[in-house]
Protein backbone atom coordinates (compact mmCIF):
# COMPACT_ATOMS: atom_id res chain seq x y z
CA UNK A 1 0.00 0.00 0.00
CA UNK A 2 1.01 3.58 -0.63
CA UNK A 3 0.40 6.22 2.04
CA UNK A 4 -0.14 9.97 1.88
CA UNK A 5 -0.30 12.00 5.08
CA UNK A 6 -2.80 14.80 5.49
CA UNK A 7 -0.71 16.84 7.91
CA UNK A 8 -2.96 18.77 10.29
CA UNK A 9 -1.07 18.66 13.56
CA UNK A 10 -2.98 16.61 16.12
CA UNK A 11 -5.61 15.84 13.44
CA UNK A 12 -3.06 14.35 11.01
CA UNK A 13 -4.23 11.17 9.33
CA UNK A 14 -3.11 8.74 6.60
CA UNK A 15 -4.71 8.07 3.24
CA UNK A 16 -3.90 4.46 2.35
CA UNK A 17 -4.01 3.57 -1.35
CA UNK A 18 -3.70 0.08 -2.76
CA UNK A 19 -5.42 -2.89 -4.38
CA UNK A 20 -7.35 -5.60 -2.51
CA UNK A 21 -6.38 -3.84 0.72
CA UNK A 22 -9.71 -2.75 2.22
CA UNK A 23 -10.00 -5.16 5.16
CA UNK A 24 -6.34 -5.03 6.15
CA UNK A 25 -6.22 -1.25 5.97
CA UNK A 26 -9.48 -0.67 7.82
CA UNK A 27 -8.53 -2.95 10.69
CA UNK A 28 -5.10 -1.31 10.93
CA UNK A 29 -6.76 2.09 11.40
CA UNK A 30 -9.09 1.06 14.24
CA UNK A 31 -7.91 2.44 17.60
CA UNK A 32 -7.32 -0.19 20.30
CA UNK A 33 -10.08 1.29 22.51
CA UNK A 34 -12.84 0.64 19.94
CA UNK A 35 -15.55 -1.82 20.95
CA UNK A 36 -18.09 -1.17 18.19
CA UNK A 37 -17.92 -0.12 14.53
CA UNK A 38 -20.90 1.33 12.70
CA UNK A 39 -20.57 0.53 8.99
CA UNK A 40 -22.53 3.10 6.96
CA UNK A 41 -23.16 2.18 3.34
CA UNK A 42 -25.84 1.70 0.69
CA UNK A 43 -27.48 -1.58 -0.26
CA UNK A 44 -26.37 -1.37 -3.91
CA UNK A 45 -22.68 -1.06 -3.02
CA UNK A 46 -22.38 -4.60 -1.70
CA UNK A 47 -18.96 -4.19 -0.08
CA UNK A 48 -18.95 -5.34 3.55
CA UNK A 49 -15.42 -5.89 4.91
CA UNK A 50 -14.66 -8.19 7.80
CA UNK A 51 -14.03 -6.12 10.94
CA UNK A 52 -12.18 -7.54 13.94
CA UNK A 53 -14.56 -6.04 16.53
CA UNK A 54 -18.33 -5.99 16.98
CA UNK A 55 -19.97 -4.18 14.09
CA UNK A 56 -23.35 -3.41 12.59
CA UNK A 57 -24.38 -2.31 9.07
CA UNK A 58 -26.42 0.87 8.68
CA UNK A 59 -27.84 1.41 5.22
CA UNK A 60 -28.84 4.81 3.88
CA UNK A 61 -30.90 5.44 0.74
CA UNK A 62 -29.47 6.17 -2.68
CA UNK A 63 -29.44 9.50 -4.48
CA UNK A 64 -29.16 13.15 -3.48
CA UNK A 65 -32.65 13.07 -1.97
CA UNK A 66 -31.14 11.00 0.85
CA UNK A 67 -28.53 13.67 1.58
CA UNK A 68 -30.65 15.39 4.21
CA UNK A 69 -30.81 16.25 7.88
CA UNK A 70 -33.53 13.57 8.21
CA UNK A 71 -31.06 10.90 7.11
CA UNK A 72 -28.52 12.18 9.65
CA UNK A 73 -31.18 12.14 12.38
CA UNK A 74 -32.18 8.58 11.49
CA UNK A 75 -28.56 7.41 11.55
CA UNK A 76 -27.92 8.99 14.94
CA UNK A 77 -31.08 7.46 16.38
CA UNK A 78 -30.13 3.99 15.17
CA UNK A 79 -26.63 4.40 16.58
CA UNK A 80 -28.04 5.42 19.94
CA UNK A 81 -30.37 2.41 20.00
CA UNK A 82 -27.44 0.12 19.19
CA UNK A 83 -25.29 1.66 21.92
CA UNK A 84 -22.58 3.38 19.89
CA UNK A 85 -20.45 5.59 22.16
CA UNK A 86 -17.96 8.35 21.51
CA UNK A 87 -15.11 5.86 22.03
CA UNK A 88 -16.31 3.85 19.01
CA UNK A 89 -15.87 4.42 15.26
CA UNK A 90 -18.04 5.05 12.21
CA UNK A 91 -16.81 3.62 8.90
CA UNK A 92 -18.29 5.10 5.71
CA UNK A 93 -18.16 2.75 2.70
CA UNK A 94 -19.38 4.22 -0.58
CA UNK A 95 -19.29 7.30 -2.73
CA UNK A 96 -19.25 10.96 -1.86
CA UNK A 97 -22.84 10.94 -0.64
CA UNK A 98 -22.06 8.23 1.91
CA UNK A 99 -18.88 9.85 3.20
CA UNK A 100 -20.58 13.27 3.39
CA UNK A 101 -23.62 11.98 5.29
CA UNK A 102 -21.79 9.54 7.55
CA UNK A 103 -19.06 12.09 8.24
CA UNK A 104 -21.55 14.76 9.23
CA UNK A 105 -23.52 12.34 11.41
CA UNK A 106 -20.26 11.29 13.11
CA UNK A 107 -19.37 14.95 13.67
CA UNK A 108 -22.60 15.69 15.56
CA UNK A 109 -23.32 12.37 17.30
CA UNK A 110 -22.17 12.65 20.94
CA UNK A 111 -20.52 15.90 19.77
CA UNK A 112 -18.11 13.92 17.65
CA UNK A 113 -17.08 10.28 17.13
CA UNK A 114 -14.19 9.05 15.01
CA UNK A 115 -14.88 8.29 11.35
CA UNK A 116 -12.91 6.33 8.76
CA UNK A 117 -13.74 6.79 5.08
CA UNK A 118 -13.52 3.97 2.56
CA UNK A 119 -14.53 5.58 -0.75
CA UNK A 120 -15.62 3.14 -3.46
CA UNK A 121 -15.97 5.64 -6.31
CA UNK A 122 -13.37 7.61 -8.20
CA UNK A 123 -15.00 10.88 -7.13
CA UNK A 124 -14.84 9.78 -3.49
CA UNK A 125 -11.18 8.84 -3.71
CA UNK A 126 -9.90 12.00 -5.39
CA UNK A 127 -12.16 14.48 -3.66
CA UNK A 128 -15.09 13.80 -1.33
CA UNK A 129 -13.41 11.55 1.25
CA UNK A 130 -10.30 13.72 1.66
CA UNK A 131 -10.17 16.90 3.70
CA UNK A 132 -12.87 16.62 6.34
CA UNK A 133 -15.69 18.57 4.66
CA UNK A 134 -19.03 16.96 5.47
CA UNK A 135 -22.48 18.26 4.61
CA UNK A 136 -26.08 17.62 3.64
CA UNK A 137 -28.43 19.54 1.37
CA UNK A 138 -31.35 21.85 2.02
CA UNK A 139 -34.10 22.57 -0.48
CA UNK A 140 -32.50 26.01 -0.81
CA UNK A 141 -29.10 24.71 -1.90
CA UNK A 142 -26.49 21.98 -1.91
CA UNK A 143 -24.20 21.26 1.07
CA UNK A 144 -25.53 24.20 3.08
CA UNK A 145 -25.49 22.38 6.44
CA UNK A 146 -22.30 20.63 7.48
CA UNK A 147 -19.09 20.71 9.44
CA UNK A 148 -15.36 20.19 9.15
CA UNK A 149 -14.72 16.77 10.70
CA UNK A 150 -11.45 15.15 9.75
CA UNK A 151 -11.39 11.33 9.54
CA UNK A 152 -8.85 9.29 11.46
CA UNK A 153 -7.94 7.67 8.16
CA UNK A 154 -9.02 7.06 4.57
CA UNK A 155 -8.71 3.79 2.64
CA UNK A 156 -8.70 3.92 -1.17
CA UNK A 157 -8.90 0.33 -2.41
CA UNK A 158 -8.69 0.78 -6.18
CA UNK A 159 -10.08 -2.70 -6.80
CA UNK A 160 -13.48 -1.50 -5.52
CA UNK A 161 -13.77 0.66 -8.65
CA UNK A 162 -13.91 -2.35 -10.99
CA UNK A 163 -17.71 -2.53 -11.01
CA UNK A 164 -18.40 1.19 -11.40
CA UNK A 165 -20.93 2.02 -14.14
CA UNK A 166 -19.84 4.39 -16.90
CA UNK A 167 -21.71 7.34 -15.45
CA UNK A 168 -19.85 7.00 -12.13
CA UNK A 169 -16.55 7.07 -14.00
CA UNK A 170 -17.63 10.33 -15.66
CA UNK A 171 -18.49 11.74 -12.24
CA UNK A 172 -15.03 10.98 -10.98
CA UNK A 173 -13.29 12.28 -14.07
CA UNK A 174 -15.14 15.58 -13.71
CA UNK A 175 -13.22 16.07 -10.46
CA UNK A 176 -9.96 14.69 -11.87
CA UNK A 177 -10.19 17.22 -14.73
CA UNK A 178 -10.37 19.99 -12.15
CA UNK A 179 -6.94 19.07 -10.76
CA UNK A 180 -5.31 19.71 -14.15
CA UNK A 181 -5.94 23.42 -13.56
CA UNK A 182 -5.04 23.45 -9.86
CA UNK A 183 -1.43 22.44 -10.40
CA UNK A 184 -1.34 18.64 -10.68
CA UNK A 185 1.46 17.74 -13.11
CA UNK A 186 1.34 15.18 -15.93
CA UNK A 187 -2.04 13.72 -14.96
CA UNK A 188 -2.67 12.66 -18.56
CA UNK A 189 0.51 10.57 -18.46
CA UNK A 190 -0.51 8.56 -15.39
CA UNK A 191 -2.39 5.28 -15.14
CA UNK A 192 -5.49 5.16 -12.96
CA UNK A 193 -3.57 4.60 -9.71
CA UNK A 194 -1.18 7.39 -10.62
CA UNK A 195 -4.01 9.81 -11.34
CA UNK A 196 -5.61 9.02 -7.97
CA UNK A 197 -2.30 9.46 -6.13
CA UNK A 198 -1.55 12.79 -7.85
CA UNK A 199 -5.00 14.19 -7.05
CA UNK A 200 -4.84 13.08 -3.41
CA UNK A 201 -1.34 14.53 -3.00
CA UNK A 202 -2.45 17.91 -4.31
CA UNK A 203 -5.63 17.98 -2.24
CA UNK A 204 -3.69 16.97 0.89
CA UNK A 205 -1.26 19.84 0.26
CA UNK A 206 -4.09 22.36 -0.13
CA UNK A 207 -5.94 21.09 2.96
CA UNK A 208 -2.74 21.24 5.02
CA UNK A 209 -2.41 24.89 4.09
CA UNK A 210 -6.06 25.86 4.63
CA UNK A 211 -8.09 23.31 6.59
CA UNK A 212 -11.18 25.49 7.13
CA UNK A 213 -11.43 27.00 3.63
CA UNK A 214 -10.64 30.56 4.66
CA UNK A 215 -8.20 31.04 1.80
CA UNK A 216 -6.53 28.83 -0.78
CA UNK A 217 -8.77 25.79 -0.23
CA UNK A 218 -11.62 27.59 -2.01
CA UNK A 219 -9.88 26.81 -5.32
CA UNK A 220 -10.99 23.20 -4.88
CA UNK A 221 -14.43 24.50 -5.82
CA UNK A 222 -13.29 25.21 -9.38
CA UNK A 223 -16.30 24.57 -11.62
CA UNK A 224 -18.60 23.96 -8.66
CA UNK A 225 -20.62 27.18 -8.49
CA UNK A 226 -22.47 26.43 -11.72
CA UNK A 227 -22.31 22.70 -11.02
CA UNK A 228 -24.24 22.95 -7.76
CA UNK A 229 -26.81 25.25 -9.36
CA UNK A 230 -27.30 22.82 -12.26
CA UNK A 231 -27.81 19.94 -9.84
CA UNK A 232 -30.36 21.81 -7.74
CA UNK A 233 -32.29 23.40 -10.60
CA UNK A 234 -33.21 20.08 -12.23
CA UNK A 235 -33.50 17.97 -9.07
CA UNK A 236 -30.13 16.28 -9.64
CA UNK A 237 -30.86 14.93 -13.11
CA UNK A 238 -27.22 15.81 -13.83
CA UNK A 239 -24.72 13.88 -11.73
CA UNK A 240 -22.13 15.88 -9.81
CA UNK A 241 -19.11 15.19 -12.01
CA UNK A 242 -21.11 15.84 -15.17
CA UNK A 243 -22.17 19.21 -13.76
CA UNK A 244 -18.61 20.02 -12.67
CA UNK A 245 -17.36 19.47 -16.23
CA UNK A 246 -19.84 22.06 -17.54
CA UNK A 247 -18.95 24.32 -14.61
CA UNK A 248 -15.23 24.16 -15.44
CA UNK A 249 -15.84 25.21 -19.04
CA UNK A 250 -18.25 27.92 -17.87
CA UNK A 251 -15.67 29.32 -15.44
CA UNK A 252 -13.16 29.44 -18.28
CA UNK A 253 -15.63 31.43 -20.39
CA UNK A 254 -16.22 33.94 -17.58
CA UNK A 255 -12.45 34.31 -17.15
CA UNK A 256 -12.06 34.97 -20.86
CA UNK A 257 -14.81 37.62 -20.86
CA UNK A 258 -13.08 39.32 -17.92
CA UNK A 259 -9.76 39.28 -19.77
CA UNK A 260 -8.13 36.95 -17.26
CA UNK A 261 -7.30 34.25 -19.84
CA UNK A 262 -7.20 34.04 -23.64
CA UNK A 263 -8.90 31.71 -26.11
CA UNK A 264 -5.87 29.41 -26.14
CA UNK A 265 -6.35 28.75 -22.42
CA UNK A 266 -10.08 28.16 -22.98
CA UNK A 267 -9.14 25.62 -25.65
CA UNK A 268 -6.90 23.88 -23.10
CA UNK A 269 -9.94 23.48 -20.84
CA UNK A 270 -11.89 21.87 -23.66
CA UNK A 271 -9.00 19.56 -24.52
CA UNK A 272 -8.78 18.28 -20.94
CA UNK A 273 -12.54 17.74 -20.66
CA UNK A 274 -12.62 15.93 -24.02
CA UNK A 275 -9.69 13.74 -22.90
CA UNK A 276 -11.93 12.41 -20.12
CA UNK A 277 -14.95 12.04 -22.39
CA UNK A 278 -16.87 14.82 -20.65
CA UNK A 279 -19.53 17.04 -22.20
CA UNK A 280 -19.26 20.75 -21.43
CA UNK A 281 -22.29 22.12 -23.28
CA UNK A 282 -24.99 23.79 -21.17
CA UNK A 283 -28.34 22.06 -21.81
CA UNK A 284 -30.87 24.50 -23.26
CA UNK A 285 -33.61 23.37 -20.86
CA UNK A 286 -32.15 25.27 -17.89
CA UNK A 287 -33.61 28.54 -16.62
CA UNK A 288 -30.64 30.90 -16.77
CA UNK A 289 -32.15 33.46 -14.41
CA UNK A 290 -32.83 30.72 -11.86
CA UNK A 291 -29.23 29.53 -12.12
CA UNK A 292 -27.97 33.04 -11.38
CA UNK A 293 -30.25 33.26 -8.34
CA UNK A 294 -28.83 29.97 -7.09
CA UNK A 295 -25.29 31.36 -7.42
CA UNK A 296 -26.18 33.78 -4.62
CA UNK A 297 -26.75 30.84 -2.25
CA UNK A 298 -23.37 29.34 -2.98
CA UNK A 299 -21.15 28.90 0.09
CA UNK A 300 -18.55 31.29 -1.36
CA UNK A 301 -21.16 34.05 -1.82
CA UNK A 302 -20.23 36.20 1.18
CA UNK A 303 -20.75 39.55 -0.52
CA UNK A 304 -22.55 39.03 -3.80
CA UNK A 305 -21.67 36.36 -6.37
CA UNK A 306 -18.17 34.92 -6.48
CA UNK A 307 -16.58 32.40 -8.84
CA UNK A 308 -13.35 30.45 -8.73
CA UNK A 309 -11.62 31.55 -11.94
CA UNK A 310 -8.44 30.92 -13.85
CA UNK A 311 -6.11 33.87 -14.45
CA UNK A 312 -2.54 35.12 -14.73
CA UNK A 313 -1.87 34.27 -11.06
CA UNK A 314 -3.57 30.88 -11.32
CA UNK A 315 -6.93 29.80 -9.90
CA UNK A 316 -8.49 32.19 -7.37
CA UNK A 317 -11.84 33.45 -6.06
CA UNK A 318 -13.17 36.47 -7.96
CA UNK A 319 -16.21 38.60 -7.13
CA UNK A 320 -18.53 39.12 -10.10
CA UNK A 321 -19.87 42.68 -10.21
CA UNK A 322 -21.79 42.49 -13.50
CA UNK A 323 -24.33 39.66 -13.65
CA UNK A 324 -24.76 40.18 -17.41
CA UNK A 325 -21.37 38.50 -17.77
CA UNK A 326 -22.87 35.36 -16.27
CA UNK A 327 -25.63 35.23 -18.88
CA UNK A 328 -23.18 36.04 -21.69
CA UNK A 329 -21.02 33.08 -20.63
CA UNK A 330 -24.06 30.78 -20.62
CA UNK A 331 -24.87 31.83 -24.18
CA UNK A 332 -21.37 30.80 -25.26
CA UNK A 333 -21.89 27.28 -23.90
CA UNK A 334 -24.95 26.52 -26.05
Amino acid sequence: MNQIQVDLGERTYPVLIGTECLEEALNSLLPDRVQKVALVTQSNIGIIPSINVEHEIFHIDNGERAKTLKTVEDLCSRWAQWGLTRTDVVVAIGGGLVTDVAGFAAAVYHRGVDVIHAPTTLLGMVDAAIGGKTAVNLSEGKNLVGSFWQPVGVVCDISTLSSLPEREWRCGYGEVAKYHFLGAQDLDQQDLAGKIMKCIQLKAEIVREDERETGRRAILNYGHTLAHALEMEKDFSLAHGEAVAIGIRYAAEIAKILGRIDQKRVDEHETVLEYYGLSYKLPSSYDWAQLVSLFQRDKKAVDGISFVLDGPEGIEVVKIEDQEILIQAMEALQ
